[in-house]
């Protein structure tokens, strides 16, 4: 049904638009009691410990996708298994002027440049607030305003993390988005210790603290990784969320006259998913199994699931392929997994 009348219908619109129809539209079917059409079955045999959390199931949907926290317990109908809320920032910002996001339907792919658009720490809080359900594995993944500088960073993600800190199972910290000036200079190895160095300083004052992950980009050479891997040894950080979207264009099947015209911006999808799998395995090689990764990327089918997870990934999270492919994409993923338990 979603490839054959929802999808066509909800690409007549803009991305941000079907965006918002689509969730809506789910949002008032619960209401109605028809929730059950989207919803996915739960097996405990898909059951997941990591992070000194339990996952229902080890599929999750990733930042970006409910950035204020307004679609939290629909996205958990639909059978995730956590739910990544943000990127938020301190204060509310409007993001990168539109169109800023855009889809390449030759590829499975979107084009964005969001600009951490969303309606800031309070506005997220209060929604988490209001959650029925408190059984929902929910991460928090927090980032810094665009007008701060840099060298300030430090304070908007202290004010997002003991805001937040409260109502989110795990933190990502996000250093890797390709839409806020400046701000994978923060993946260079003093700024980003710095960085983690404090956050966990705040996390340990807490009676109990909570799992912090680091978000990064697949542009990273192996000499980068190989950085960030020892930083995020050294702050004793959870783990490690593999892949972002990224800067590169190649191999796309979209000309390039169209891709000209769209300009800047993050790539995701199905052109990202060799790349981020090899994140992936690279991360998982070089600390012998020991760190918990989150693989994102490219994860269109159940097939590209398994990769994800046979290179070393101990949980997934789904974005473009979400979209593409519908929220069936869950099921027949829990599915495959169901027959490899």
């Amino acid at each position: 049904m979603y490839k054959l009348i929802i999808k066509p219908f909800l690409f007549l619109f803009s991305p941000e638009s079907a965006h918002q129809i689509a969730m809506k539209s789910f949002t008032v079917m619960r209401k109605l009691g028809l929730g059950g059409v989207f919803s996915s079955k739960e097996d405990k045999r898909l059951e997941k410990s990591f992070l000194g959390l339990t996952f229902k199931n080890p599929i999750g949907i990733a930042a970006g996708f409910d950035k204020n926290g307004d679609y939290i317990e629909n996205l958990d109908k639909m059978g995730f298994g956590f739910i990544e809320v943000g990127t938020v920032t301190p204060i509310p910002q409007i993001g990168n002027p539109k169109p800023r996001l855009f889809r390449l339907p030759e590829d499975n792919a979107l084009i964005n440049r969001m600009g951490f658009n969303n309606l800031g720490v309070d506005y997220l809080v209060e929604n988490l607030k209001k959650l029925q359900n408190k059984n929902i594995v929910i991460g928090g993944n927090i980032g810094k305003n665009k007008d701060t500088p840099n060298e300030k960073a430090i304070d908007d993600y202290e004010i997002c993390f003991q805001k937040l800190f409260p109502y989110v199972d795990y933190f990502v910290i996000n250093i890797s988005s390709p839409n806020t000036p400046n701000l994978r200079a923060l993946q260079d190895k003093k700024p980003l210790t710095e960085l983690l160095t404090h956050l966990q300083k705040l996390n340990h004052a807490h009676s109990k603290s909570k799992p912090i992950l680091l978000k990064i980009a697949p542009d990273l050479s192996n000499e980068q990784l190989d950085d960030i891997i020892e930083i995020v040894q050294q702050t004793k950080l959870a783990g490690i969320i593999a892949t972002n979207t990224t800067i590169s264009r190649s191999n796309l099947t979209t000309s390039s006259d169209k891709i000209d015209q769209i300009g800047n911006g993050g790539l995701s999808g199905k052109p990202l998913k060799q790349r981020s799998t090899e994140v992936v395995r690279y991360i998982h090689t070089k600390t012998n199994g020991n760190l918990t990764i989150i693989g994102v990327g490219g994860i269109s089918s159940p097939k590209d699931a398994v990769e994800k997870m046979e290179a070393g990934a101990s949980l997934i999270q789904l974005f473009s392929g979400f979209i593409f492919e519908g929220p069936t994409l869950v099921e027949r993923i829990k599915q495959t997994f169901q027959l490899k338990s």
